[in-house]
């Protein structure tokens, strides 16, 4: 009896060789992409300017700065409310580059692949 599915003479047809080449160096940009993105730097402001955050592609924070004259022991909630938004700005503004990126590899088609990134 035949054998069912597979592919005769047991290797990929060339079309699937090729796909696979294709998968494979789509991988390894994106690892460099990765690489690259824990190094990039971003920077986001809140109240004016007056907190400042830098964090990195990879999410940590590198940086704080916090004005002086927002520095208000009577109104300390605002000061922390200002860290926050800068921080998650700088986060969002990460995301972003990180999505666009990976976008840009995977020809806009990365969103419609689950476990792509």
């Amino acid at each position: 009896m035949a054998k069912r599915g597979g592919f005769p003479g047991g290797g990929m047809p060339g079309n699937m060789a090729n796909l696979m080449k294709q998968a494979q160096r789509m991988q390894r940009q994106m690892e460099e992409q990765a690489k690259e993105m824990e190094t990039k730097e971003f920077v986001a402001t809140a109240g004016g300017g007056a907190v400042e955050v830098t964090v990195t592609g990879a999410k940590k924070v590198l940086k704080v700065s916090i004005d002086e004259e927002v520095v208000d022991p009577d109104d300390v909630e605002m000061l922390e409310d200002l860290i926050v938004a800068a921080m998650n700005e700088a986060l969002e503004k990460a995301d972003a580059e990180s999505a666009s990126s990976m976008s840009k590899l995977t020809g806009g088609m990365g969103g419609g692949i689950p476990g792509l990134f």
